[in-house]
């Protein structure tokens, strides 16, 4: 993790399109809501511009994360949750995220608040394999 950003990134073995098909699934599976894509390479590509593959999976749960914004209402800055799937210059693929921990720090959450954010290291975890 990088301590000054709290950005988390880890490889993945799979394409950035396979990468969100991975996750778009896991999410499912586990009834989460997908709130939407965005696909920033797509848009630009749309405004004649090249980018790598770049996808922004935006996701969560009101039930889990209503408590957190009634603790500390800045947090809906970072909430829902995301997940940036992302190609390198050599087309690698990654997963990037905002750590948990960061999170807690950054907009003063109590511990025991925490659980629902942990989640986002799961699935991006589980998505590569």
């Amino acid at each position: 993790m990088n301590a000054e950003s709290g950005i988390v990134t880890l490889a993945s073995r799979h394409s950035v399109d396979e990468t969100v098909s991975v996750l778009t699934a896991m999410l499912q599976a586990k009834n989460v809501k997908l709130f939407a894509v965005v696909d920033h390479s797509g848009e630009a590509s749309a405004v004649g511009m090249r980018m790598p593959p770049t996808k922004l999976l935006i996701f969560g749960n009101p039930r889990a994360g209503t408590p957190l914004m009634l603790a500390s209402p800045s947090i809906a800055l970072d909430l829902p949750l995301k997940l940036l799937v992302w190609e390198d210059l050599e087309g690698r693929a990654w997963i990037s995220y905002n750590a948990p921990t960061y999170l807690q720090t950054r907009h003063r959450l109590p511990a025991d608040l925490m659980a629902p954010l942990a989640s986002i290291e799961a699935f991006a975890r589980m998505a590569p394999e």
